[in-house]
């Protein structure tokens, strides 16, 4: 059985002339991410194998402030370009490449997020709005067995929600 947690960088910052992938988290963004780390503890939601992050700067502090609610060490978290911007096949190659990892987590941006929850779950799924995660499971053994459809979600959480 694999794990995959995609999430969408929360809330970001237009206050700056930066350029898109240097746009920080806004306020709004890093109360929510912190409002979000602590359901993920109280409601144990056991931390993933592997954390992969876009570049961008909102998806990478989104990363860094989920994981030390998951009490996953910080220099563990890669970053990954495919994730900025990625379409759903772009990430879903990117998954089937990883091999020793029962849980993943990924952070990134839409619509490469929103398109991908709903092939991966047989369109059970809505746009994931900023600061959001969806937990999917997979009944196989590699990730370059998930596809279209087979996906069963176990976990969904945005920050409206609490």
């Amino acid at each position: 059985m694999k794990k995959l947690f995609i999430c969408r960088h929360a809330k970001s910052s237009w206050s700056f002339d930066l350029d898109d992938v240097d746009r920080p988290l806004g306020n709004r963004g890093r109360r929510d991410v912190l409002r979000v780390g602590q359901y993920l503890r109280d409601y144990q939601i056991k931390k993933p194998d592997l954390i992969l992050t876009s570049p961008a700067s909102r998806a990478f502090y989104t990363a860094l402030f989920l994981a030390d609610h998951w009490e996953y060490k910080e220099d563990k978290i890669m970053l990954e370009q495919r994730l900025y911007h990625g379409t759903s096949d772009t990430i879903t190659q990117l998954l089937s490449e990883q091999a020793d990892h029962e849980s993943i987590a990924i952070f990134g941006h839409n619509p490469g997020f929103s398109e991908l929850t709903y092939h991966l779950s047989g369109g059970k799924t809505d746009e994931m709005p900023t600061g959001s995660i969806v937990g999917l499971e997979f009944p196989v053994s590699n990730w370059s067995s998930i596809g279209h459809t087979n996906g069963k979600i176990f976990f969904s959480i945005y920050p409206k929600k609490l």
